[in-house]
């Protein structure tokens, strides 16, 4: 329900007309989703409360007050020709900061009244605009039309700016909701320019200089250029031991990580089978003999034959089979470290001849394999140095120096990468085959806007060829 203007006692400037009222206007804003319907049930209850012939609601764009809302009326066509002493009106109080009002008294402030005075109906009446408010600054305003003077017209225009100040900012934050997202953008820049602009933004002025001189220098200052990737560890030499014959696994001796010496027993295959098949080739080989004696006994050329042939076979196996019974045993060939290979929960199982069954490394000599990207590997270079930092030793980094850049590149998670080996040049003592991290080598020194321009130009000159016809 509206209420009219003599139902509140005009007691001061500052005084609402009735908290109540405050209210309904809050309430009737909130009912509406969108800033248009809002704005006109806002004006709508300001000219029934205050007797109003016409009160427009509008708000800053690009520099110049847009009417959105006109009380009793549609949101539409509010850009026409017959608005436009309303707008001038308008804009007149939102650029001197200051509600202004017509006709005026001897308490009035001092202000450009002509859009004011042109709006003013010839037979009387008053007109009166209120800046509207938002974070400090002003985002819009209203303008309130009467057909006839009124004794109260300050008193009422000092309620108007509490009940603008009040709803106005609901308002516009309805309105910006609903402007695209570059303008909002270009308003928030020119406020903040503004701002900064102001007397009191000289501290951040100062501030921004010296942070974009700061930044400058930082840009073009020549710093070490690093390029660089994953990183894994891995013996200077490595020697895999396979399995030299099919068998089974009866003993495993080693796991990963153990020391051996030179002629150390490290896998043992079973030798039942063998052992089998000898006895068998043995008694075959005893049959033979016998046979070619018998046969020699009788002077039978052909049988002596025959029987000798089945000797030198039967020897043969039994000569395969004795060799292979040494083989059995498959010790360490120098000494090292076992770096791969834990047959300790596989023992019975089955093992095929040529399978790797443990990887031996030499010494404590090792390497670092880094992936370099195939976009920096033009600026790697034999002997260059760099840092290793390892998962496992996350506070410490390794010097390393580029030993071997690998000529063929492999794919790795949808990138192209060389392979670059480095040596470890101190701490060799505190690090494992296996251990992964990350490597950066120097490459020389680069400014930071040299490799901002770079990837950027890279980029750009690889799309504009892959659209050139």
């Amino acid at each position: 329900m509206s209420s009219t203007a003599a139902e509140f006692p005009l007691s001061g400037r500052v005084a609402l007309p009735d908290p109540g009222f405050a209210l309904v206007l809050q309430a009737s804003v909130l009912t509406h989703a969108r800033c248009a319907p809002a704005a006109t049930a806002f004006a709508t209850e300001l000219a029934t409360a205050y007797g109003c012939r016409r009160v427009s609601v509008g708000f800053t764009r690009k520099g110049f007050v847009r009417l959105v809302a006109v009380s009793h009326g549609h949101p539409d066509n509010l850009a026409a020709e017959a608005f436009d002493p309303v707008s001038a009106a308008m804009d007149e109080a939102v650029e001197q900061g200051v509600s202004i009002h017509l006709p005026i008294d001897e308490h009035a402030v001092p202000a450009i009244r002509a859009a004011h005075a042109r709006l003013l109906p010839a037979q009387g009446g008053a007109v009166a605009s209120i800046p509207m408010l938002y974070q400090g600054e002003i985002v819009g305003g209203i303008t309130a039309e009467w057909a006839t003077g009124s004794a109260h017209l300050e008193q009422q225009v000092g309620q108007l700016e509490n009940l603008v100040n009040l709803i106005g900012p609901v308002l516009y934050l309805m309105y910006l909701r609903e402007v695209p997202w570059r303008e909002r953008v270009v308003s928030a820049l020119q406020v903040g320019w503004r701002r900064l602009c102001s007397p009191e933004g000289r501290r951040t002025r100062l501030l921004a200089g010296a942070a974009i001189t700061l930044l400058v220098a930082l840009l073009f200052v020549p710093i070490e250029h690093r390029v660089g990737g994953r990183a894994r560890i891995e013996g200077a030499v490595q020697r895999s031991l396979v399995a030299p014959m099919d068998g089974f696994l009866k003993t495993a001796g080693v796991r990963p990580g153990d020391r051996v010496q030179e002629g150390q027993v490290l896998v043992e295959l079973a030798d039942d089978e063998l052992r089998l098949q000898r006895r068998k080739w043995a008694s075959e080989l005893a049959q033979h003999e016998n046979a070619y004696a018998a046969a020699l006994a009788r002077f039978d050329r052909a049988a002596i034959v025959n029987a000798l042939s089945r000797v030198e076979e039967a020897r043969a196996h039994l000569d395969l089979i004795d060799a292979d019974l040494t083989r059995l045993q498959v010790a360490a060939p120098f000494d090292g470290t076992v770096i791969q290979g834990d047959l300790g929960q596989m023992l019975g199982a089955p093992i095929e001849r040529g399978r790797v069954m443990l990887v031996l490394m030499p010494g404590e000599r090792h390497r670092v394999v880094v992936e370099v990207d195939e976009r920096d590997i033009a600026q790697v270079a034999v002997g260059q140095s760099g840092v290793l930092s390892l998962s496992a030793l996350p506070w410490d980094t390794l010097p390393i120096r580029v030993s071997r850049i690998t000529p063929i590149a492999r794919a790795v998670d949808g990138n192209n990468i060389f392979e670059v080996e480095t040596e470890v040049d101190a701490g060799a003592d505190r690090i494992r085959p296996g251990l992964e991290g990350v490597a950066k080598l120097t490459v020389g020194r680069r400014s930071l806007a040299y490799g901002a321009y770079r990837a950027v130009a890279e980029r750009f000159a690889r799309v504009v060829w892959i659209w050139m016809p």
